[in-house]
């Protein structure tokens, strides 16, 4: 059990997971699945659920609604571990909704964003006052605009704090990809998955700005970059894959789970990493499959 502290910050909501015959065709015709699934989601809900799960004392900073929903994403957190105080619930907004369609090798995502883009970086800078955090963790900047135009000095303010933090961008819906680079030179640590790597620009361009990118790279595992060039690689394990659904949140629970429990070997660090997103894909969405501690240290 680590006894550092872990603020993470964006969204949480609801995932409906369809698999099976999923791609639709309209035309009111009807087709059958082969499963259905309302779980948490959300990266930032997925990871500080993988956290939690993993021994590390978590928080979650997220906007949900006084809804169904907002009571099932609170009721899924508190499950896992999650300290929910730092949840900010909104009386008359909707809580955000993702609607994931799974298929073998691929998905694709329907959000319908809700109350995730009320999240601002003074709730953010509140609830840091209250955890008193030794790190804090972003995930999907590009769904809270308002906290991610704010992003470069709240990330500064963490560093001169003496607070590690961490970065996942998520894919831009937009594809501008604006305001990533000026936040980076005030992250430790950026996970992107490969495709998101090259929409910033590639990795070179990436450690150039001071973060270490640690990138996950599907079923062959991951691999992680300094500034200095130093590169580590990590495969996951073989595993029956059920779901992909929020795995990389699970790749970046693995990875602060490791730093927040005093790792120093980017090895090390790495294959923690690779293993936990690899155990979450024995279920359906991105919770159900997550790796406890035990779990994790006996696959490594």
């Amino acid at each position: 059990m680590s006894s550092s502290r872990v603020l993470v910050v964006g969204d949480a909501n609801p995932d409906l997971v369809l698999r099976g015959d999923v791609v639709p065709r309209f035309g009111q015709v009807e087709q059958l699945l082969d499963g259905a699934h309302l779980v948490l989601g959300g990266s930032a809900g997925i990871a500080a659920s993988g956290l939690a799960r993993l021994g590390v004392p978590t928080w979650l900073v997220a906007v949900v609604g006084d809804d169904l929903f907002g009571r099932e994403v609170l009721a899924a957190l508190a499950a896992a571990g999650v300290s929910t105080e730092q949840v900010i619930v909104r009386a008359g907004e909707a809580t955000g909704l993702s609607v994931h369609l799974s298929a073998p090798g691929d998905r694709a995502i329907l959000t319908l964003p809700g109350t995730i883009p009320l999240l601002s970086a003074d709730m953010v800078r509140a609830a840091i006052a209250e955890v008193a955090p030794s790190w804090v963790h972003v995930a999907s900047p590009f769904l809270t605009p308002a906290l991610t135009a704010d992003l470069p000095a709240l990330l500064a303010e963490c560093r001169a704090a003496g607070i590690g933090t961490s970065l996942d961008t998520n894919w831009d819906p937009s594809g501008q990809w604006r305001g990533i680079a000026e936040a980076l030179p005030y992250v430790d640590v950026l996970l992107p998955n490969r495709a998101e790597v090259d929409a910033l620009g590639g990795e070179q361009a990436i450690v150039a700005l001071g973060p270490r990118a640690v990138v996950k790279d599907g079923a062959e595992g991951g691999w992680s970059l300094d500034a200095s060039g130093a590169r580590v690689s990590a495969p996951g394990i073989p595993s029956e894959v059920v779901d992909t659904t929020g795995a990389g949140d699970s790749f970046d629970a693995g990875y602060l789970a490791a730093i927040a429990s005093g790792i120093t070997d980017e090895a090390v660090r790495l294959r923690w990493a690779t293993v936990a997103g690899s155990l979450s894909t024995r279920a359906a969405g991105g919770t159900a499959g997550q790796a406890t501690l035990d779990e994790l240290r006996a696959a490594l």
